[in-house]
């Protein structure tokens, strides 16, 4: 018998790698200014367009 593979890294792998995303935005916007500051809306901004494609998609 084939053993059974676990689904958690095909439910969980996407909201993980998009919350390590969002934490490091949120991180980076309380270091400093600069390249802080692109970094920052560079990790809050790749979650947005994330949600706002799946939003869209569904329409």
């Amino acid at each position: 018998m084939k053993p059974r593979q676990s689904n958690f890294w095909k439910v969980f792998g996407t909201p993980t790698v998009i919350a390590l995303f969002t934490a490091a935005g949120l991180f980076a916007a309380l270091l400093g200014d600069g390249t802080w500051d692109v970094l920052s809306w560079v990790g809050l901004g790749i979650p947005a367009v994330l949600a706002l494609r799946g939003l869209l998609q569904r329409r």
